[in-house]
């Protein structure tokens, strides 16, 4: 069987185009449906929370130290700190746990 990869790419294309575009055309006016409007105004966080916190676990070299700099970046977050501010925290946060673990775990 041989593989094509143009013909992988343009499958990939066309379906992406049309999650896109389908929504587009077949609702044309403003829904009114209160439940739908929330679902839909609540989906690009979600999204983004279903990609995040996966990675934010089993990115770092010990999981303990994603879980504890997603701690401090809730916690930070909600005493207002901005989203530079978070992201070096949780880095930081990271860096110190790892390197502390590098010198207990031989």
């Amino acid at each position: 069987m041989a593989h094509n990869i143009y013909l992988y790419i343009l499958v990939a294309a066309a379906v992406s185009f049309l999650i896109r575009v389908l929504p587009l055309t077949l609702i044309r006016k403003k829904i009114k449906n209160r439940f739908i409007r929330s679902f839909l105004y609540y989906v690009p966080y979600v999204t983004l929370a279903v990609m995040t916190f996966p990675a934010i676990i089993t990115a770092p070299q010990v999981p303990a130290a994603g879980i504890l700099a997603l701690i401090v970046g809730v916690a930070a977050a909600w005493k207002g700190v901005n989203m530079v501010g978070i992201a070096a925290l949780c880095c930081g946060v990271v860096f110190i746990c790892e390197t502390v673990a590098a010198y207990l775990i031989p």
